[in-house]
């Protein structure tokens, strides 16, 4: 294979993975592009390339989904290679060739082993024949109560979107349609297939790399088993208590693979691995993955690096590097997970993660968090000798992070990191099913942030007159004040003096900082303002909590009518149920509706029994934040 070497470098993706692309071409000494939306005029990923291209429009399907506009912006900037990043475009065979075709030299593996990936139901009949451990395929039209449960699988792309578990079989019919309606919204193809699903299994991975001179390399395992909507939350290399004989088979299984479609450049084999141990082949990114972090840190490598060097046709020595330690991701969302993993939108006022950790990132302070892209807003990484102590490191930074303006998972990604299964290595997909009530339980001791709130409120500005500033606490009114906060749906009430308060002792207090003595422990409270004073952030060793001022006179028209359903978030209308319009009689908790919002579908369901007597929605309407959907009126109880 004979390519020219790459002087300029498309990134035909936004966020976090084309900054970390940038990152490496900078060191290689490559001119760099990007491209970028409308709403991403401004983002970090624009900022940190030589030259940008613009997209016309907002949503995806306008944007970075458009390889006819990609390719001409790599032309007229001068770009003589395109990496695609994960997720768009990057597993698109069509794409690949169409910048092959431009000349332009393709960062991603050859179009025919994409396409050979490209639908599962495929790539299993290739792996058969290659020898790699399958789950057998169960036909829905003939499932009995044996095959159960089942899961249920898009042929074509990932991300969890047109998958569902079905455990009884009336069930299976709307999950059927569910699916594939889903997966033809995402991907353009709604085939869906199903296999057993297995209950309390692993998902462990093993990054490959390939030249075109015959040498594919195995570069360990990954373990990925902490999943929310099938989509990855935690990821750690190597995948931890995995016998050697098991690491083997994995690893030959996954060159398998690779050398059944003549694989070239990065790519990720992935398996299911039961409870007793046995592997299953479950699919092969053709891509960088978004965890590749973990595998570089215990390698010692630059997989971006090696991309586009095997892209100008180098060679690979004939093995890797030795792993060392071991190393632990975790990805942080604007998102809620105790409302149904909800993901946010807005401001991201200050994003701040110190420690000994890596953070690759699309996003700065001051950054906005829209509504068309996925809500990741960083990967956190810690590599150290020992797990646990990888581990602890993640979860010392997460905690110590101030992340303001949005709300996040950083408190479930530290309790996880905590949890007593997962520090005992005792992994498998089933981990939030069982966990997650205990882990979006409130940060406690949301009363002492709300004292901290209040006192730095009351604190005398640093711009202050100088005898106010010198007075300190003594120029303060000797009666007690008062403030109201809320935080996670709690309004707190605190009536603060400047010296005594039962358990705590104020010690200093500024605009920005409070110490404290909690029960005779000394503790420091971080307190920020956002920029129009609607919220208050406290960061302390005993958790951050974002609160809102109450008001004096609240307003006496923030009502909604009984029975409204709010959009609760900016999105698109991507379905209604059928037959459904005003009159209709619904049942507590049926979906009426279903709503697409950062690359996530959301149901919207009755809060009643009752009868519908209102239909705002239709398909296809962008709507956005608290817009009102529809009415539904409660039945009188008999």
């Amino acid at each position: 294979m004979m390519t020219s070497p790459i002087s300029s470098l498309l990134v035909a993706n936004r966020g976090e993975i084309a900054v970390r692309i940038f990152r490496t071409a900078r060191d290689l000494g490559l001119t760099t592009v990007a491209v970028h939306s409308d709403p991403d005029a401004d983002a970090l990923h624009v900022r940190a390339a030589d030259a940008a291209v613009r997209l016309p429009g907002a949503a995806p399907a306008d944007t970075y989904l458009r390889g006819d506009l990609i390719i001409k912006a790599a032309l007229a900037a001068g770009a003589d290679a395109v990496h695609p990043g994960y997720g768009f475009l990057s597993e698109s065979a069509d794409f690949a060739r169409q910048v092959q075709d431009s000349g332009l030299t393709w960062i991603g593996p050859p179009p025919e082993a994409i396409e050979a990936m490209a639908s599962k139901t495929r790539a299993k009949d290739l792996m058969r024949a290659a020898g790699v451990p399958l789950l057998a395929p169960v036909d829905p039209a003939a499932a009995t109560p044996a095959d159960l449960p089942l899961l249920l699988k898009a042929a074509a792309g990932g991300g969890g979107r047109g998958m569902r578990v079905v455990r009884d079989l009336d069930a299976l019919e709307e999950a059927l349609h569910a699916a594939s309606a889903e997966a033809a919204s995402a991907f353009g193809d709604g085939e869906v297939f199903a296999e057993p699903y297995v209950e309390r299994g692993r998902h462990v991975e093993v990054q490959i790399l390939a030249d075109a001179h015959g040498t594919v390399w195995a570069l360990g395992t990954r373990d990925c088993s902490l999943q929310r909507r099938h989509q990855k939350v935690i990821e750690e290399a190597p995948a931890p208590g995995l016998p050697d004989t098991l690491r083997e088979r994995l690893h030959t299984a996954a060159v398998a693979a690779a050398r059944a479609v003549s694989y070239r450049g990065a790519g990720t084999v992935e398996f299911l691995v039961t409870a007793d141990g046995r592997p299953y082949f479950l699919e092969m990114n053709t891509r960088l993955q978004v965890e590749h972090p973990v595998t570089e840190a215990v390698f010692g490598l630059d997989l971006v690096a090696l991309q586009l060097r095997v892209a100008e046709g180098a060679a690979l020595p004939p093995s890797p590097p030795a792993p060392t330690g071991h190393a632990v991701e975790a990805r942080l969302y604007a998102e809620d997970p105790a409302q149904d993993w909800r993901p946010q939108t807005g401001v991201l006022h200050t994003l701040d993660i110190p420690g000994r950790v890596r953070v690759d990132t699309g996003f700065t302070g001051g950054d906005t968090v829209g509504v068309h892209y996925d809500p990741m807003l960083a990967k956190v990484v810690a590599h150290a000798p020992t797990r646990a102590e990888a581990v602890r490191t993640l979860a010392h930074a997460l905690a110590g992070a101030r992340i303001h303006g949005l709300t996040t998972n950083r408190e479930l990604l530290v309790g996880s990191l905590r949890h007593p299964d997962f520090t005992a290595g005792q992994l498998d997909t089933g981990f939030y099913d069982r966990h997650l009530t205990t882990l979006t339980q409130a940060a406690p001791d949301a009363g002492t942030a709300a004292l901290a709130a209040a006192l730095a409120e009351a604190a005398p500005a640093q711009d202050a007159p100088l005898a106010a500033r010198l007075g300190g606490w003594r120029n303060l009114r000797s009666q007690p004040q008062t403030r109201r906060y809320t935080t996670a749906g709690t309004e707190y009430e605190v009536q603060y003096h400047p010296v005594d308060h039962p358990g705590v002792r104020v010690l200093a207090a500024e605009r920005h900082l409070v110490t404290l003595e909690v029960d005779g422990i000394r503790r420091m409270f971080h307190v920020k303002r956002n920029s129009n004073n609607t919220e208050v952030y406290v960061d302390s060793p005993l958790g951050s909590h974002t609160l809102t001022p109450v008001p004096r006179f609240p307003d006496p028209q923030d009502r909604t009518e009984p029975g409204s359903l709010l959009a609760p978030m900016p999105g698109t209308v991507v379905r209604v149920a059928e037959g459904l319009t005003p009159g209709t009689a619904v049942t507590a908790g049926q979906p009426l509706l279903w709503l697409e919002a950062m690359k996530m579908e959301h149901r919207i369901l009755a809060p009643a029994s009752g009868t519908l007597t209102a239909l705002h929605a239709v398909t296809g309407q962008q709507v956005e934040f608290g817009a009102l959907l529809a009415v539904v009126q409660e039945e009188p109880l008999s």
